[in-house]
């Protein structure tokens, strides 16, 4: 018996995904902008700090304190995301939330069906996977067109799981 006839192939992937959120502002972008806030509400609070009416200087900073915070928080969040992976015996999904928290469900291809909640103005506003009773949304983070987007890919993908693994014993 050879060391080869141990090894078991494995099962080719035939869809994977990494599902992050969105963010539209960089690092770069951030600090410009918090840098032309700070600018403007210290301009801004100095005017009426001359005007006689201080206490207002104080409020400015408030302002950028809270923009900055809220900021911070988006960018806190934004390190969540959602790996699927689909081969011919099994799809899974992983959720990582921004706390680092990780979810893992595991289902066989065969049983799965991909179901879509559609509105006629919006598009696609929610993805579910769902099998023997259990249904899970997928890439709720995403915008309508995105959605649109990985429905797609993903019911190619498990078209493609349940005509099974191509056995080609010439190649």
């Amino acid at each position: 018996m050879s060391a080869r006839n141990d090894i078991e192939p494995a099962d080719p992937v035939l869809f994977k995904a990494r599902i992050t959120p969105h963010r539209s502002l960089n690092r770069i972008g951030f600090l410009v902008l918090m840098g032309f806030l700070t600018i403007v509400s210290f301009a801004a609070g100095m005017a009426f700090w001359l005007m006689g009416a201080w206490p207002v200087f104080g409020f400015f900073g408030l302002d950028v304190l809270a923009i900055y915070w809220a900021f911070r928080v988006n960018f806190y969040r934004a390190q969540a995301l959602e790996e699927i992976t689909i081969t011919p015996s099994e799809l899974r999904l992983r959720r990582v939330s921004h706390r680092g928290h990780q979810v893992e469900f595991v289902f066989n291809p065969l049983w799965v069906q991909l179901d879509q909640k559609t509105h006629a103005e919006f598009g696609v506003e929610k993805l579910y996977l769902s099998s023997r009773g259990r249904k899970i949304s997928v890439g709720s983070f995403l915008g309508a067109d995105e959605k649109a987007s990985l429905a797609k890919a993903l019911t190619a993908a498990l078209h493609a799981a349940k005509r099974g693994p191509n056995f080609n014993p010439v190649s």
